[in-house]
């Protein structure tokens, strides 16, 4: 595995509070709410990271925090029948919403499902030629963040490509960012993410930045495509 590393690149990012069992806890319980909760604010976001990684027939994508599936759905469709799509959540209750998703639309037969943790992720290395994140990272605690992304570069293939989409630290942060922290911080249970600096984490693990952008939901979101070198 590739050396880890330094925090250093996370300037004014909240720790996470929450236990790992408390996360799997909390998914499990909004599973079935999940997509009222957030389907129309993320989903513009996740189609512009999903425009960014490109998927391609015959491509072996990895998906972690797949969530309800929509993006596993979508994945498998652009690599078709030729092509496979992994996926990792912590959530047994998510997995089981995105399968039946999966199974609804007949596109289960090109995807395989895991509960498990993306910091020691259960693939050997150079295996997978992307890996989308939607959402996710920014639900790691920070000394996790360079684990998490020395584990992507392990299991992706030379000039393999990754994308993240994720709440940042970066554009403009206003009043709502300022409540949002504030509430991770006082109500972790009911906001247990907190903007990140995803191209700089990125860059410090050692993968090549090959577009960036801020976009605006009701946080600044960064979406960054980037390369194993």
């Amino acid at each position: 595995m590739d050396s880890v590393p330094p925090t250093s690149y996370e300037p004014g990012v909240l720790r996470v509070l929450q236990s790992k069992e408390q996360t799997k806890s909390f998914y499990n319980k909004i599973a079935k709410v999940y997509d009222l909760l957030s389907e129309e604010s993320e989903k513009p976001m996740r189609e512009a990271g999903l425009a960014m990684l490109a998927p391609q027939p015959g491509e072996r994508i990895l998906e972690i925090g797949f969530g309800t599936g929509h993006c596993l759905a979508e994945i498998a469709r652009a690599v078709g029948p030729g092509g496979s799509v992994l996926g990792v959540d912590i959530s047994d209750q998510m997995l089981a919403h995105a399968q039946s998703l999966l199974q609804r639309e007949g596109l289960a037969d090109r995807v395989e499902l895991r509960c498990g943790d993306a910091g020691q992720l259960p693939f050997e290395s150079n295996s997978v030629d992307g890996i989308f994140f939607s959402f996710t990272l920014e639900l790691f605690d920070t000394p996790e963040l360079p684990l998490v992304l020395a584990e992507c570069r392990r299991v992706l293939r030379p000039q393999g490509r990754i994308v993240v989409v994720a709440v940042s630290k970066e554009g403009h942060q206003g009043v709502i960012v300022h409540l949002f922290e504030w509430m991770h911080q006082h109500v972790p249970n009911l906001m247990d993410c907190r903007p990140i600096y995803v191209r700089r984490a990125l860059e410090a693990a050692g993968f090549s930045i090959q577009a960036a952008d801020v976009k605006s939901m009701w946080v600044p979101v960064e979406i960054v495509l980037a390369q194993k070198p």
